[in-house]
């Protein structure tokens, strides 16, 4: 898995050198999710995503591995895994976009600037487009990226079983936190 990671972050190396030098990147962004189902709340998260973003540009790109996920109940990370996110088939997802309004953020100065993005989200190797709003905080030289957004399952060719429909919600609450660095 280690290989892995760092495959993914020289490959945001090669895609990110010719652009300004500008860039800030994380290898421990944070994702998680929620499934608000009738009969059970479904809650998993990943503490290693791997995200690259420009500050110029406002382009940006988020790498996650399915396997990472960690689940309250192991019966439930044995499902997802195997029944919803196929993980040995689909083993990352992945999230190509910008930050429209990238130059209302003042990186030189502290403070909480919201920020509107779009771009492709590829799950279960389905891509869809996403539109949505976040922030960035700047402190003390640090940019730490915030947003949550909703799917849903159907779109990425995710199936609910008839069996556990009032157990897993048709549509999940994707929350992302990324503390970024500035690469050198």
């Amino acid at each position: 898995m280690k290989k892995l990671v760092l495959t993914v972050a020289m490959l945001f190396s090669v895609v990110w050198s010719g652009m300004s030098q500008e860039r800030y990147f994380t290898r421990n962004g944070k994702i998680s999710f929620f499934s608000d189902a009738p009969m059970e709340k479904i809650t998993a998260q990943n503490s290693q995503g791997t995200s690259v973003f420009d500050a110029k540009s406002g382009q940006f790109e988020f790498a996650v591995l399915m396997k990472a996920f960690e689940f309250e109940k192991a019966l439930m990370m044995e499902h997802f895994h195997e029944n919803y996110a196929e993980s040995d088939k689909y083993p990352k997802s992945v999230f190509k976009g910008s930050i429209s309004d990238i130059s209302a953020v003042n990186f030189a100065k502290d403070g909480v600037y919201p920020v509107n993005y779009k771009g492709a989200l590829t799950l279960h190797g389905v891509t869809k487009d996403i539109v949505g709003k976040g922030s960035m905080t700047v402190k003390g030289g640090k940019v730490i990226a915030h947003s949550d957004f909703i799917i849903l399952l159907a779109d990425y060719k995710i199936e609910i079983p008839a069996l556990v429909k009032d157990k897993v919600a048709k549509e999940v609450k994707i929350v992302v936190d990324a503390g970024y660095d500035k690469m050198q």
